[in-house]
């Protein structure tokens, strides 16, 4: 089992700049694929990023040049660097955590990011 808590979320004017962590927790496999999915009130839940335990990134065209997904394997966390956000970035974004070689695959609770002035 696995547990993932996000952190970071919250108001930020439209240009502004947020960090997500993500810290998980449990059985960790050497091998996996951290993301950040992001589900807007009515909208399906997409992926923003997403990092492989040996640093391979994928981000949404969307957030290209904008945002950047790191991560600290020694202390199990995943990071997500927001900037120029704009008020369509406004979402709950989740922690997903994907284990190849068991199948399995874990979400956080979720935080919330809202870009308003």
């Amino acid at each position: 089992q696995v547990h993932l808590v996000e952190s970071g979320g919250g108001l930020v004017q439209p240009g502004g700049s947020l960090r997500l962590s993500c810290a998980a927790s449990g059985r960790m496999f050497s091998i996996n694929v951290m993301g950040w999915y992001r589900q807007a009130p009515g909208k399906e839940r997409e992926l923003v990023a997403a990092i492989t335990s040996w640093g391979s990134t994928n981000y949404a065209d969307s957030v290209k040049d904008r945002f950047t997904i790191s991560r600290d394997n020694a202390k199990n966390t995943v990071y997500l660097q927001m900037n120029s956000l704009k008020p369509e970035d406004t979402a709950v974004y989740l922690c997903h955590a994907k284990f190849p070689v068991s199948g399995t695959n874990y979400w956080g609770q979720g935080t919330l990011v809202t870009v308003s002035s």
